[in-house]
């Protein structure tokens, strides 16, 4: 018998929820008419599905192994008997599942009442690299990118100057255009966004000599990325509509992921900034003032008498950034430095105060 539970790629203990999503996921990637679609193995998901989103069927299988009410198809099921679709609504419903995207490609690019979609560019992603002293305190960037971006000389409307428009010829001015499918529940009659004219139902009479009427091109752009002080390694900064452009539609997002090199001397631990200190013995018993130099300059720093080596001094206000002007705190960890090499005299110190106990 199938192990449904490992056909959809989920544990024995996922929710509806978790059995929808899964489904969702393996019908975009199997149907038999999108390009590597699998109809054997778009089959075996849906006979996983219809058991598993029925409680009665699900409990049949969970203590037998099959359930007795012949819904296991047996991958032979080729319409829509036994599936359920109250979960589903054009808009997401409760469940989150939009079934029109599984099957975008044979419904085309209408929304819900037929209502074309608004066009989106791809979204984009990039590495960018900062100094430790740049994650704290902020700073602005400009990138070089090579990207599709809107074409300069047609304004993204792809027809040259002037040109007037006409009556598109593949869709007749409808801006959509019906098709015929075949799938595994049936022959779809669909209707398709028109590729020719992007479903405006008009192409211009002359095409852009730049972008050949595409009203996008792929080009370098330089960009301008501001980082916030206090950025930590691993974030990410969306900048939105600094994407890929598309022909009459609004630009995707690009994702700036941060990079933030080690400094030699300084450890981020949240808000705070961590330092050691190396005191010498006889500051650590008698007491001493001590210049540090900090990602904000030199301070003073007081070390008491009597210190102990791992002790903690803090210096107030300069560590990160946080909640706008809000400053962590320098921890400096103090670490007594015990002398190796002792002159006969100094030996002769530590002998007397070893005498008095000290």
């Amino acid at each position: 018998m199938k192990n449904y539970y490992d056909v959809l790629g989920i544990s024995k203990n996922a929710s509806k929820e978790e059995v929808k999503k899964a489904f969702r996921k393996l019908a975009h990637k199997h149907h038999p008419d999108k390009k590597g679609g699998d109809e054997s193995a778009f089959k075996e998901i849906n006979e996983a599905y219809q058991v598993l989103t029925d409680d009665k069927k699900r409990s049949e299988y969970d203590r037998y192994g099959r359930v007795f009410d012949g819904a296991e198809s047996g991958g032979r099921a080729s319409g829509f008997e036994g599936f359920d679709f109250s979960g589903f609504s054009a808009q997401g419903g409760n469940a989150g599942f939009d079934f029109g995207d599984i099957f975008e490609d044979i419904f085309g690019g209408f929304g819900a009442g037929g209502g074309r979609r608004v066009r989106r560019g791809r979204d984009i992603s990039m590495d960018l690299e900062l100094t430790f002293e740049e994650s704290i305190f902020g700073v602005e960037r400009r990138v070089l990118i090579s990207k599709l971006a809107t074409c300069e000389k047609c304004h993204g409307e792809g027809g040259e100057s002037g040109s007037s428009m006409k009556e598109c010829p593949t869709c007749r001015g409808e801006g959509k255009v019906r098709e015929t499918k075949r799938s595994v529940f049936g022959t779809f009659t669909s209707v398709k966004e028109c590729d020719e004219c992007l479903g405006k139902g008009k192409v211009p009479e002359k095409k852009c000599s730049v972008c050949r009427g595409s009203g996008v091109l792929k080009k370098s752009e330089e960009i301008i990325v501001t980082v916030p002080r206090g950025i930590q390694n691993g974030e990410m900064i969306k900048l939105t509509g600094a994407g890929e452009a598309v022909s009459h539609g609004v630009s995707g997002d690009l994702y700036v992921k941060i990079h933030v090199l080690p400094h030699k001397v300084f450890i981020r631990e949240g808000n705070n900034l961590l330092m050691n200190l190396d005191v010498k013995f006889s500051e650590a018993t008698i007491g001493a003032k001590r210049d540090i130099r900090t990602l904000d300059g030199l301070i003073k720093v007081n070390i008491p008498k009597g210190i102990d080596s791992g002790e903690v001094l803090r210096a107030r206000g300069y560590g990160v950034f946080y909640d706008g002007k809000k400053r962590g705190d320098l921890l400096i960890k103090v670490i007594v430095k015990t002398p190796k090499d002792l002159s006969k005299k100094a030996k002769s110190l530590i002998e007397d105060l070893q005498k008095e106990g000290i």
